[in-house]
């Protein structure tokens, strides 16, 4: 009992705020800049979510603030910054299409109950310990997410680059350059491209190395800009004020699991997808599990302070990564900033040009560019040039999230074919085997034409079960049919459903079949499918030896 109280222990100390706290004094200078140069960054990205949701600007904010204190203490990786995303605050607006009060607006009580129940069951999911299968994704589905997404970016900035409105649709924003460039503000222009080359020359100048570029990039051109009085679009105005609690509706509960499941659904994927760019980024490797827990913590939070649902956020987690982050700290005080704006600092961000900001996500679409993928793109093969580009084109003209699907779909079936690719088989009497396997040999000369091996080589699985299907069909009579395994270290449902229709179909010619050489593994799944009962379990050995034993035993005089 002592053992598994400690275990149980052990398991939940996994999700415990110490793993971050205690990394937060290893880089404190950096970490608190990046975190100011994020949190300017992210503020009116949750102002633009929060109107986009219907709910509110202030609800952005709050988002935000609760995803980046709460993920940097229970988060899972050292980098990444959450709040409010473009998928999230989509998918919430559609659902808020249904709940409305009488007078027409959006039924908050409802709204932020559905977010605090993503977060329990973000919660429940991380403690099933199921998001190390992130790690399965395979590397050209990360590259083409990548480069999509600094596309998205640097076409998403051209407008405010070029002092104009932002637009929202990619295909909006490109189809617009000639208009955009043929209307741009001046002025503008020389703001963002000021912050765009401050950037880009600051570290092969710097004095002081520990400062960031895009922080310096920030300070100059909102500097100048103000200095100038130059007439063009700023942060403005911010809401502010202590927030209001809002505690579930619990009578509507049912109403609420269903959209709740979806969010949560949305953020893990939004989360673990934002985070293994970062490691891409940074070489280090994020804790799926307390990553999604941490996102837990955070909805609910979010939802009780009237915030906005919360997933690891894909451009402030790049621009924490290029600003010099390297512990949790960075998105905690990203957090406190944005938390000090709202509670009586908001001036003091008000006077910051849009076209700074667009300066420095310029540079942070450049930066996250998979620059190891791209320069042996035309050196990749087939396959996996197949999928980053399917990736990369769907990431940039229809969605992020569609494109993971698709290019984990593409992934999936690539790996299907390789494994079905090294899967063999051979149906063979033992008169025509030419390369025998150890004891075939040593069978006699008068069992020969009456014993039928099945030698299955690799993984039998639903991508290899075709082959064996086809088998069946070729199945003549003989008096014995010997399986054997030793060289099938998996199984799956559809495997060993052929095995048994094998198996039936050697019964139906009043075949005796044995088993042998079975894995330990493939063993328990035929035993739980009621396979190895229809042989008969004395039908069944250890060694290839034994099998033949028992056929001896059977023919009397067959020595």
């Amino acid at each position: 009992m002592k053992i598994e109280k400690k275990a149980v222990m052990d398991y939940l100390m996994v999700f415990s705020p110490w793993h971050n706290i205690r990394v937060m004094g290893k880089n404190i200078r950096g970490d608190l800049l990046a975190g100011l140069t994020v949190a300017v960054i992210a503020l009116p990205l949750a102002l633009a979510f929060g109107v986009a949701s219907g709910l509110g600007a202030i609800t952005g904010v709050w988002g935000a603030i609760a995803g980046g204190i709460l993920v940097s203490l229970f988060g899972g990786s050292n980098f990444a910054v959450s709040g409010p995303t473009g998928p999230k605050t989509v998918q919430l607006a559609a659902v808020m299409v249904n709940y409305r009060l009488p007078d027409g607006g959006p039924d908050v009580v409802f709204a932020f109950g559905i977010v605090a129940l993503s977060g329990i069951i973000m919660i429940a999911i991380a403690l099933l310990r199921v998001g190390k299968y992130i790690y399965y994704t395979p590397y050209s589905v990360v590259a083409g997410f990548m480069c999509g997404i600094g596309v998205i970016i640097i076409a998403i900035q051209i407008n405010p680059f070029l002092g104009l409105p932002t637009l929202s649709s990619i295909t909006d924003a490109l189809m617009a350059i000639p208009s955009s460039v043929m209307n741009l503000q001046p002025a503008a222009l020389l703001i963002s491209s000021v912050t765009l080359a401050t950037i880009f020359v600051w570290p092969k100048i710097a004095p002081i190395i520990w400062l960031p570029g895009p922080l310096v990039g920030l300070i100059v051109g909102t500097a100048l800009a103000n200095l100038l009085g130059l007439n063009i679009m700023y942060i403005g105005e911010i809401p502010t004020g202590m927030p209001v609690l809002y505690w579930p509706d619990l009578s509507r509960i049912a109403l609420m699991v269903g959209p709740a499941a979806a969010l949560a659904g949305l953020a893990i994927f939004d989360t673990l997808l934002t985070c293994m760019v970062a490691d891409n980024m940074t070489g280090e490797r994020h804790h799926s599990d307390r990553e999604i827990f941490g996102q837990g913590v955070a909805n609910i939070g979010a939802g009780l302070v009237g915030g906005l649902t919360t997933a690891t956020a894909t451009m402030r987690t790049v621009a924490n990564v290029t600003c010099g982050a390297r512990t949790p700290l960075a998105a905690f005080t990203h957090g406190a900033i944005l938390l000090a704006l709202v509670l009586g600092l908001a001036p003091y961000a008000a006077i910051i040009p849009m076209a700074c900001l667009a300066g420095i996500l310029f540079k942070i679409g450049i930066d996250i560019m998979d620059y190891r993928a791209l320069p042996v793109l035309h050196r990749m093969p087939l396959t996996d040039k197949i999928c980053f580009f399917t990736v990369f084109l769907v990431t940039v003209w229809i969605d992020l999230l569609v494109a993971m699907g698709i290019g984990m779909v593409i992934a999936f079936f690539r790996f299907v074919q390789e494994m079905t690719d090294r899967y063999k088989y051979e149906l063979v009497s033992l008169q025509d085997i030419k390369e025998p396997w150890p004891g075939e040999d040593l069978i006699p000369a008068s069992l020969r034409e009456r014993i039928l091996i099945l030698r299955p080589e690799g993984p039998l699985f639903f991508g290899t079960a075709d082959p064996l299907f086809r088998t069946i069909e070729r199945f003549g009579h003989h008096d014995f049919l010997i399986i054997r395994l030793r060289r099938v270290h998996t199984i799956d449902l559809s495997g060993a459903f052929a095995l048994e229709d094998l198996i039936e179909k050697a019964h139906g010619h009043k075949t005796v079949v044995l088993l042998t050489s079975v894995n330990p593994q493939v063993r328990q799944t035929l035993d739980e499918l009621g396979i190895v009962k229809k042989i008969g379990a004395n039908h069944c050995f250890e060694r290839f030896e034994d099998a033949i034993e028992e056929i001896i035993r059977r023919l009397p005089g067959s020595k």
